[in-house]
């Protein structure tokens, strides 16, 4: 559940909301993967759930995938070494969308280098021309977050949202890290960003 039913900020209007689902791939999702989330695979079932009302609820879908150069990425490579010699490179089986989750053909996929989803990425140009399908849709201006992982990327994508002026919902049952004590520590932080909601809650909210 949200920590912050006291103080509900803004309301989410289905109209002008996206969904970025980030870094779902087969790197951080599939068991023994090189950088495997092991919580990310048991959230597929609710992500994907979510990414189904969304469709059907006119709300755009986007996708990320982190790809890993070791030219482009020295100070990532620095953090996770492990990563040097193979892991997250472009072209391979590992940056790709799980199965369960596969984007549609009319849906983006941002290719990304740094942890944040906007940083030297085409992400905004892309929201920018995103609408809602529904009658009355306009220009999009909430963002709810899922994927992996919560304190890296999801985490890092949130912040550079709300620089940039959009509401941000932060999924608090729908991102994964390697532990509780972590991704609860980055739910908190995310209650000064945005709104954290449990999937239920952002249900709640978009289906109308």
């Amino acid at each position: 559940m949200s920590t912050n039913q006291s103080n509900p900020k803004w309301e989410i209007i289905p109209q002008k909301t996206a969904l970025l689902v980030i870094d779902m791939q087969n790197d951080f999702v599939e068991k023994g993967a090189i950088m495997e989330v092991p919580k990310a695979k048991t959230q597929v079932p609710k992500i994907k759930e979510l990414i189904k009302v969304c469709r059907n609820n006119g709300i755009p879908v986007t996708y990320t995938t982190h790809h890993t150069d070791p030219k482009l990425c020295a100070l990532e490579i620095y953090a996770f070494p492990h990563l040097i010699s193979a892991g997250m490179r472009s072209g391979t089986r590992g940056v790709e969308v799980v199965d369960e989750l596969a984007p549609n053909p009319n849906e983006y996929i941002i290719k990304k280098h740094r942890f944040s989803a906007f940083y030297n990425t085409e992400l905004e140009t892309v929201l920018r021309g995103l609408k809602g399908s529904k009658e009355g849709s306009d220009a999009i201006d909430t963002l709810i977050i899922c994927g992996t992982v919560t304190n890296i990327c999801c985490e890092s994508t949130a912040r550079d949202a709300f620089y940039r002026d959009y509401k941000v919902v932060f999924g608090s049952d729908i991102c994964s890290a390697l532990s509780d004590e972590i991704h609860n520590a980055t739910l908190a932080n995310m209650e000064i960003f945005g709104r954290v909601l449990s999937l239920d809650e952002i249900f709640n909210n978009i289906i109308k």
